[in-house]
């Protein structure tokens, strides 16, 4: 058995990953020309993943991949592959979450403004604006790792937590109530911030439309951190214009990187950080750490963790 590692670790990472791969042959591979030959015999890839290493990877079983998302990578051979994908699924929740809050709080705090504006002038005006999370409700679009994250995060600041999830999934005590995507309307109408944690997929791309907008509170805020194609590009800018909804903070956006003419950047309810959060120094130990229990476990044959379902896409 040979295992592919095709992107960075360090001396100690890749001893971790030598020490669960017991008598398999561990290759580091970060260079094209080197990937595209040692894929050749590889029976695993852990990092980097695209159809000219599937095409060249004829023993592969299970692909490892680095982020949690992984609508880039379900190309149509693969999908109807019998490969294992797993991704960091449920392991990137703390860095994103801590992003959506930032974000929130800048627009609640005034924060945003005060960088914007660089003046002593509007304290009173940024004063009236300000408001508390304490019992507010906050709606949770996908209570997976990076929901139940948010969630624990806003029941922390005393936000009453809904959820929607296309899956039967178990509620979280931070959470009030859970519902599947028949409530994402409910949810919507409730809440007085909407943080989106979904993935990308044929189901959710475009799913916060005009329609969805309509359902949102006057006052609501919508916190982005997962994909930008979850929104509707024209229907949020319209939203924000019309005063439908009161603010959004984005990390990402429906087209990136944002065209420096976009009508976002030039809004005042609007802060947006360039897709920077799922920046953290402690992922990629994390991301490590579950290759190496899912390679002791894909040596023993037995189940894997945060494996992809590739017909639904999560």
């Amino acid at each position: 058995m040979k295992i592919l590692v095709d992107v960075p670790v360090t001396d100690a990472q890749l001893q971790r990953i030598r020490v669960a791969a017991g008598d398999a042959a561990v290759v580091v591979a970060t260079e094209r020309e080197a990937m595209y030959r040692e894929v050749r015999d590889a029976s695993a890839i852990f990092g980097q993943f695209n159809a000219e290493l599937f095409e060249r990877g004829g023993l592969l079983g299970w692909v490892q991949t680095l982020g949690a998302g992984v609508d880039g990578l379900l190309f149509e051979d693969f999908a109807r592959s019998d490969i294992v994908l797993t991704s960091e699924k449920g392991y990137v929740g703390p860095h994103l979450a801590e992003q959506s809050f930032a974000l929130l709080l800048a627009i609640t705090r005034g924060v945003a403004r005060a960088v914007r504006e660089r003046t002593w002038e509007n304290k009173w005006s940024i004063r009236d604006e300000c408001w508390e999370l304490t019992d507010k409700t906050l709606g949770i679009v996908g209570l997976g790792g990076t929901g139940r994250e948010v969630a624990r995060r806003g029941a922390a600041f005393g936000m009453r937590c809904l959820a929607v999830d296309p899956e039967p999934v178990s509620k979280p005590e931070e959470v009030e109530a859970v519902w599947g995507m028949a409530g994402f309307h409910r949810l919507l109408n409730d809440s007085d911030a909407v943080m989106i944690c979904a993935p990308l997929t044929p189901a959710t791309q475009g799913m916060f439309d005009d329609a969805a907008f309509g359902n949102m509170k006057a006052t609501a805020i919508l916190i982005n951190v997962t994909r930008g194609p979850i929104v509707d590009d024209a229907a949020l800018v319209r939203a924000l214009r019309d005063k439908r909804i009161a603010a959004a903070g984005l990390d990402v956006t429906p087209v990136e990187p944002l065209p420096p003419d976009h009508p976002l950047w030039s809004m005042d309810n609007v802060v947006i950080t360039p897709h920077v959060a799922g920046a953290s120094p402690l992922r990629m130990d994390r991301a490590v750490d579950l290759f190496c229990r899912n390679l002791r476990s894909f040596r023993a044959e037995q189940p894997l963790e945060s494996v992809i379902d590739k017909r639904k896409g999560y």
